[in-house]
C-alpha cells in the first residue's frame, strides 16, 4: 500500500489549488496550514524551486475522534495534500494515506477513522480531473 494518493492534471497551478481547496472543503476538510516552498526556499536559501506548495488539511470531526482514542495523534495531524508544477501546464496532487501513516501509531481504534478519512481523500484525489 502506497503512503499516498496522487494524480497529474493539466491546468494553471492557482486553479488546480483552488480546485483542490474546494474539493477539500466538500469533504468536510479545512485547510490550516499552507507551506509555499517555492517562496521558501527562495527567501531563505536563494534556490529556485518550481511551484510547490504542501497544505495542511483538517476535518475537524475525524480529528477529534482520533484524538479521543490516540492523544498523541496531534503529531500526525494535519492531513498533508501537496500541489506542485511538474512541468508547464502540469501538475501533480498527492495526499497522504491515513491508513498507512496510522500504521506506525499501532492503535486499532484509529483504523475506523483512518479508514474514513483514506476514502475521504482519495475521492478528492480521484476528483482533480472531473469538469466542474
Amino acid at each position: 500500500m502506497n503512503y499516498y494518493f496522487s494524480t497529474i492534471t493539466k491546468g494553471s497551478f492557482e486553479t488546480i489549488e483552488a480546485k483542490v481547496i474546494s474539493l477539500l472543503k466538500a469533504e468536510g476538510f479545512g485547510v490550516l496550514t499552507e507551506i509555499n516552498m517555492q517562496q521558501t526556499l527562495k527567501n531563505k536559501m536563494n534556490i529556485d524551486f518550481k511551484k510547490y506548495k504542501i497544505l495542511g488539511a483538517c476535518n475537524p470531526l475525524f480529528a477529534y475522534k482520533a484524538l479521543q482514542v490516540e492523544n498523541k495523534i496531534g503529531s500526525m495531524l494535519p492531513c498533508n495534500i501537496i500541489v506542485q508544477e511538474t512541468s508547464p501546464n502540469s501538475i501533480e496532487v498527492s495526499a497522504v494515506n491515513p491508513m498507512v501513516t496510522m500504521q506506525a501509531v499501532k492503535n486499532e481504534k484509529l483504523n475506523e477513522v483512518a479508514k474514513t478519512v483514506s476514502i475521504k481523500l482519495k475521492n478528492i484525489i480521484e476528483n482533480i480531473n472531473n469538469e466542474n
